[in-house]
C-alpha cells in the first residue's frame, strides 16, 4: 500500500531542492530527484521495491497532477464539443503526460530503493 505522506513529504523535499539546483544545473536537478526519492523511500520503508515505489511517486506527483488537471480540461472542451467522444481526448492527454512524468522521475526512484534499502 501506498504510504501518501511520505510521498507527499518526499514531494516538498524535492520542491525545495529543486529551488537550490538552480546553481548547478542538470546534476542539481538529478540530486534533488535523488534526495527526494531518498525521503520518500526511507520514510516508507519496506525495503528495495517500496523505495523505488514511493520514490518514483514523490517524483512524479507535481507531473502526474498536471496531466491530470490538463487531461479534465480538454475533456470539458472535447465534451461541449463533440459529444461523449470527447473524453478521449482528455485520456490521451494524460497518458501521454503520466508517461513524462514517470520518465522523469526515475532519478527520484534511484533515490527511493536506496532509500528503502537503508531504512530497514
Amino acid at each position: 500500500m501506498t504510504d501518501w505522506k511520505a510521498v507527499l513529504v518526499g514531494f516538498l523535499v524535492g520542491v525545495i531542492a529543486s529551488l537550490f539546483a538552480f546553481a548547478v544545473p542538470v546534476i542539481g536537478h538529478i540530486f534533488a530527484g535523488l534526495i527526494a526519492g531518498f525521503v520518500a523511500g526511507y520514510l516508507a520503508g519496506g525495503g528495495f521495491f517500496s523505495g523505488l515505489w514511493h520514490g518514483l511517486l514523490a517524483g512524479a506527483f507535481g507531473g502526474l497532477l498536471i496531466a491530470l488537471l490538463l487531461a479534465l480540461a480538454v475533456s470539458l472542451v472535447g465534451v461541449s464539443i463533440g459529444g461523449p467522444f470527447g473524453l478521449l481526448g482528455g485520456v490521451g492527454v494524460f497518458a501521454i503526460g503520466a508517461i513524462i512524468a514517470l520518465l522523469l522521475a526515475i532519478d527520484s526512484a534511484i533515490g527511493g530503493a536506496i532509500g528503502g534499502v537503508l531504512s530497514g
